[in-house]
C-alpha cells in the first residue's frame, strides 16, 4: 500500500511528509490513534476525523481478508490490540417453563390448556421485555429467552 496515494484518495496530501518523516507505513498505520494523528503533526479536528475513518475502514477491510479471527493472534499480528480485534459481549440464555402443565393437559380441554399456556406466554413476554430481554423462541409450554442479545447484534 503506497501511504502518499492514500492520503491523496483523501485530499489530506499535506500529511504525506509528516507520515514519511515518521516511518509511517502500511503496518503501522493501521494501529494509528487520535493522539499519534496529533502528536505527527495533524491539527484540524476534521483532518484527524477523515483519517481516523478511512483508517478504521482499512482495518475492516482487512479483517473482511482474513482467514479467521484466530489466524491473527497465532501468527502473532503487530500492532493490532485485543479491542481491535474483538470485544465480549454478556449474553444470558433462560428457558422458562409452565410447571405442571403435563398433569394440567390430562385433566384440561386440548383448547382450554391452549388458552392457559397463551395467557402463560404472554405474560413471560411482557415481563422479559420490561427487563429488556428477547423471546427467542416459544417451545410448546416453554419460552427461550435471551438478555443482552438484541444489543449485542445492533453494536
Amino acid at each position: 500500500m503506497d501511504i502518499a496515494v492514500w492520503l491523496r484518495s483523501l485530499g489530506l496530501e499535506r500529511y504525506e511528509a509528516a507520515f514519511r518523516e515518521n516511518e509511517i507505513g502500511e503496518r503501522v498505520l493501521r494501529s494509528l490513534t487520535q493522539e499519534d494523528l496529533k502528536e505527527i503533526g495533524v491539527g484540524p479536528v476534521g483532518h484527524r476525523r477523515i483519517l481516523l475513518e478511512a483508517i478504521a475502514a482499512l482495518r475492516a477491510d482487512m479483517a473482511d481478508n482474513a482467514p479467521s479471527a484466530n489466524w491473527a493472534v497465532v501468527s502473532g499480528a503487530p500492532n493490532v490490540s485485543l479491542e481491535d480485534r474483538a470485544e465480549r459481549r454478556q449474553v444470558t440464555v433462560m428457558f422458562s417453563d409452565l410447571v405442571g402443565s403435563t398433569a394440567l393437559s390430562a385433566r384440561m380441554d386440548p383448547e382450554d390448556l391452549r388458552e392457559v399456556i397463551s395467557s402463560y406466554q404472554k405474560s413471560v413476554a411482557e415481563t422479559v421485555g420490561r427487563f429488556g430481554g428477547f423471546v427467542a423462541k416459544y417451545m410448546g409450554d416453554g419460552v427461550l429467552i435471551y438478555f443482552g442479545y438484541t444489543k449485542a447484534c445492533r453494536e
